[in-house]
This record gives structure tokens, sequence and C-alpha cells, in this order.
């Protein structure tokens, strides 16, 4: 079989009843109005939009982020900050917006509908962004805060009715008491400190001694102090959807991945997630219990916030199969955006499709009964094989940039461990990593300055479980390693201009 021809063997084919109720019920929703995605990547909803099942109306007219858009996964317009300042860098990453919103102003007003915003979560800038008329589909930025909130996230489990098995042992400080206190009240000699309700690791201190409580302190109570509990991390999306006919909410879950955090060969900071890989089979027992707690959560945010949509679920697996919960997202995320393969080989259109109908109070029925669709996650969840994505940001001390070369798509490795086009590509399912094929997407564009720490690539396959791109929680593979190496070979060192 050619390349293109053995990526559609990885979709299950859909049913046309199916993708015609999600496209039809989603039009519905959107009722005429241009979608305009808002999100870091350009291209942040190729995963739906290209590929083998391409949904041409998740496509967004206009797209806003920090990072440039390539083909196949060009939306109809494009604003990107790194157009504009030619730099990609810490700073950059986080500031993006600032960045683009004359530029959008200017793009917006010539929409001939007020927008729908596809985006994290809505605030007061993002209000702003859409204007008059418009619309941000997501959750209202107060109640996330809320659901999200480090020190009250126990307290959540409670209400939520997730069984204590599940749970880690914590207590609740509005300030800091000394270490041995600490190392009692919870019963570890590691303990981890949590505060606010930031993602990326940035409200986590991991305390192993004296040496850490400074660093633990800086952090804004009131804090949330558990035991450390060494496991492999995990990403469970999870998406409820409101039922009307019977009340409440119907709850699908994806499969679990394993999450590898730390890996400082990636250039990424010790907490911080390195990617997801879904194609690693899970224990039977955790994978049920992790399912019954994100269904609880769900049903428990509906009764309490009236909210619904995606999110996802943190957990912990241990060396023993044991599981315990450790954070919750309440939207959708960098990791929802590969993830979506698995509901494609599963036959069924991604969970974004959904997702937006129930942020704009619109229907999805075409997903099916839930208990069977989370039975078949259980099954899948035991099984090898699914995608995965890998950061890679610029671990070098100084700046580079890319010398030449063709950019976003499907590579493979030479003789020689250098990389080697195939063709274009945007989506997981375009590159057959067992077959020596891999896409690396988000490269920048030559003249583009890449500083220390700055999101250099993403590297994304679908595999059969027999090159995974982690070893560990903390590791890159083998495979991932020399797929790096030959990344930093396309990088020159960048010489500052003089006054």
């Amino acid at each position: 079989m050619t390349g293109p021809q053995r990526r559609d063997t990885a979709a299950a084919t859909m049913d046309a009843g199916v993708v015609a109720a999600a496209r039809a019920e989603l039009l519905a929703a959107l009722a005429g109005r241009p979608l305009v995605g808002v999100e870091r990547y350009g291209t942040a909803l190729r995963t739906a939009y290209t590929g083998p099942s391409p949904f041409e109306i998740l496509r967004p007219a206009l797209s806003l982020g920090c990072y440039a858009a390539w083909e196949p996964a060009m939306p109809g317009m494009v604003v990107a900050a790194e157009d504009r300042t030619r730099v990609r860098s810490v700073a950059e990453r986080h500031g993006w917006l600032s960045r683009v919103r004359h530029d959008a102003a200017r793009h917006l007003v010539k929409l001939d509908r007020p927008p729908v915003v596809c985006t994290w979560y809505a605030n007061a800038r993002l209000h702003e962004l859409a204007g008059p008329g418009g619309t941000v589909a997501a959750i209202g930025g107060e109640v996330r805060a809320t659901i999200e909130a480090k020190h009250l996230f126990d307290d959540l489990l409670r209400a939520a009715g997730v069984p204590a098995v599940a749970r880690i042992r914590c207590v609740h400080v509005e300030r800091l008491p000394a270490l041995s206190e600490l190392r009692r009240a919870v019963g570890t000699e590691r303990v981890v400190v949590q505060a606010g309700g930031t993602a990326g690791g940035r409200s986590t201190v991991v305390v192993a001694g004296e040496e850490d409580m400074g660093r633990a302190v800086r952090l804004l109570g009131p804090y949330r102090v558990a035991a450390y509990v060494a496991g492999w991390p995990s990403t469970i999306t999870v998406l409820s959807v409101p039922d009307r006919t019977r009340g409440g909410v119907r709850v699908y879950i994806d499969r679990p991945s394993h999450t590898s955090t730390g890996v400082a060969e990636l250039g990424i900071r010790s907490l911080r997630s390195a990617g997801n890989d879904w194609s690693r089979p899970w224990p039977a027992p955790a994978a049920a219990l992790l399912v019954e707690c994100a269904e609880r959560i769900a049903v428990w945010a509906w009764r309490r916030y009236g909210v619904a949509g995606l999110f996802s679920l943190g957990a912990l697996l241990t060396p023993s199969e044991r599981l315990y919960l450790c954070a919750i997202k309440w939207r959708h995320h960098e990791s929802t955006e590969v993830s979506a393969v698995n509901q494609l080989s599963m036959g069924l259109p991604p969970f974004m499709l959904a997702h937006l109908s129930v942020m704009l109070d619109g229907r999805a029925t075409w997903l099916g009964d839930p208990q069977e669709f989370n039975h078949r996650t259980l099954l899948r969840a035991t099984q090898p094989g699914g995608p995965f994505y890998a950061k890679i940001r610029l671990a070098h001390e100084s700046p580079v940039r890319v010398a030449a070369g063709q950019g976003s798509g499907v590579y493979q490795l030479d003789q020689a461990g250098r990389l080697r086009w195939l063709r274009r590509g945007a989506h997981p399912l375009d590159a057959q990593v067992d077959h020596g094929e891999f896409l690396l997407a988000n490269l920048p564009d030559p003249g583009i300055v890449c500083h220390p720490g700055a999101d250099i690539a993403t590297f994304e396959g679908v595999t059969q479980g027999g090159m995974n791109p982690f070893d560990g929680p903390g590791s890159a593979s083998a495979f991932t390693r020399r797929v790096l190496a030959a990344v930093r070979e396309l990088f020159l060192p960048y010489d500052e201009p003089g006054p």
C-alpha cells in the first residue's frame, strides 16, 4: 500500500447517518455565524477538519494564534503573532494575544455576521474581541476558576462521590506550617504543595526538603498539601452532553493516556507536560475506576453549576496499578486535539463537534448510548495502539533559527538519521509511525528567531504499540531521541544584530 492508502485504515468507517447528524446539529447551533478560533496554535482544530475524515464545518473562517498555519491545515484567514514579531519565546507564548489584537479587530469587523469564538475558556478580553452580538463558545472564567481551584479539589471529589480509594491523602491550610508538620499530616517524606488554579505545573511544588519550602511559600495560598505519590501521570478527556429528554447529562469518556512530564531532553521543565501517549494499554481495574470517577464528576458539575462540554481529569497510575486523581481542567486543551483520533478509530466524529454544539446550547444526539461508548473505551484502553504527541522546546541556551526546509509535514529518518520530507500533512493519521513515518507540526518558518524555551515542533503519529514516544513518566524513548536529534539539525545559531 502507499502512504496515503495506509493511513485511511487507522480510522474506522463512519456511518453516513451519524456524519450527517453531527454536521446538521452543529450547523444549526452555529446558525450561519462564522467560526473564529483563538488559541496558541493557529491550526488548533486541525484533527477535526483535516485527515481521512475531515469536517470542514470546523475549519475556522479566521484563526488567531501565536504560531503560523501551514497547508493543508490553513483556516480561511490566519493572524499569527509570530508573523508580526518574527520571534518565538516563552514571553511570546504567554503574551501573544495582545500582539494580534489590532490586526484581529480589523479582520473581525469584515465578517458578515457576529462570530462564534472557539477557545479554551471565556474572559473579558475574549468577549471584547468577539464584539457586539458575538459569542464566546467556552466555559465562563469564574466557574472554571472555581472548579479548577487547587485548594478546592478534594472538596469537589467528595461532593461528586468519588471513591476514597481514588483520592490522595491531603490537608488544606491557609498558611504553610513547618515541613515536619506537613509530613506528619499526609504521611510521606515528600509532599506536594499546590495553590491557585494555574495549569502547567506553575502552581505546584514538590517539597523534598527545607530548600524547597521557599518556592512553596512563594505560591499564594490557600494551599492544598498532598502526599507524594510516585506514578505515571495520565490525562483523560471527558464530554458531557445535556440530556433534553431525561434531564441530567450523558457522559462520554475517551481512553486514558500516559503523560510524560519534565522531559529535559525535550526542553520540558519539571512537572510540565511533555505530551501524551494513548497507545500504551491500561490495567482494566484502574481504567474502570477512572471512568467511574469521570462520570461522577460530570454529573456533579451539571447539578452544581449547570456546566457541560469537554473537560479533562489528571490522574496517577502507580507501579502497583493503583489509581489516584490529582487535577481537573474544565475546558478543552492541547491534548484534546490529538485525542480526537481515538473517536475517529471508533467510527465517530471528534468530540469537538458535540462540544461546540453544547457550548452554543445546541443538540448533540449523534454520539449514541453513553454506556455502550464507555464500555468500548474500556475495551480499547486495555489494548495497545493509538495516537501520541510529544512537545519539542528549544533546550539551547542561545537563540536559533531554521536554516531551510519544507516546514511542517510528514517525515521519516534516512540512514544517516537526518529528516527526509515525504509529503504534506497536518493530522496524526497522515503518518504511520510503525512504518517509520511521523508528523512534525508547528515548525517555525525560516527567519523566525527561536529563543530558549520556545516551542519548536510537535512530534505526532499513530502507532500500534511498537514505537512509543516515551520510555517512562519522565523520559523520551530512543525513537523520540533520534527524531529530536534530527530536528535540532534544522536549526542554526542566530547572531543578534549589533547596535
